[in-house]
């Protein structure tokens, strides 16, 4: 029973850490804010949370022990992570950092135009 879960444990985390490589490399090699931002919540969001739930699933079934801590850092990572993407990639917009030239359509433009155009109206 033990070698199973130590098997089943090394497989979340070792998918964990291949998904936080691949969320490593698209940080790196996307092209602007969003994309990245993106990559950085999503992607880190998912390997964090395999790790985390293969490292829970071990002290679980191979020590018989329970942690809360683990828990705890599983809800705060999936709550935290996109939320402070999108507070990142909102404050990029409003401070108007250009998207990337590949960009296919800027839904927030009409909606941002006819926010001003009814401020300067009031």
């Amino acid at each position: 029973m033990n070698e199973s879960a130590e098997v089943i444990a090394g497989v979340l985390i070792f998918i964990g850490t291949i998904v936080s490589l691949i969320s490593a490399i698209g940080l790196v090699r996307l092209p602007d804010v969003y994309t990245r931002s993106h990559a950085g919540s999503k992607a880190s969001t998912v390997g964090v949370l395999f790790v985390l739930i293969g490292t829970l699933l071990y002290f679980l079934i191979s020590e018989g022990y329970f942690s809360i801590r683990l828990i705890l850092g599983i809800v705060f990572v999936f709550l935290t992570a996109p939320v402070a993407a999108h507070v990142i990639c909102r404050a990029a917009y409003r401070n108007e950092v250009p998207l990337t030239e590949t960009s296919a359509e800027d839904e927030l433009k009409d909606y941002f135009a006819a926010y001003e155009k009814q401020k300067e109206e009031l």
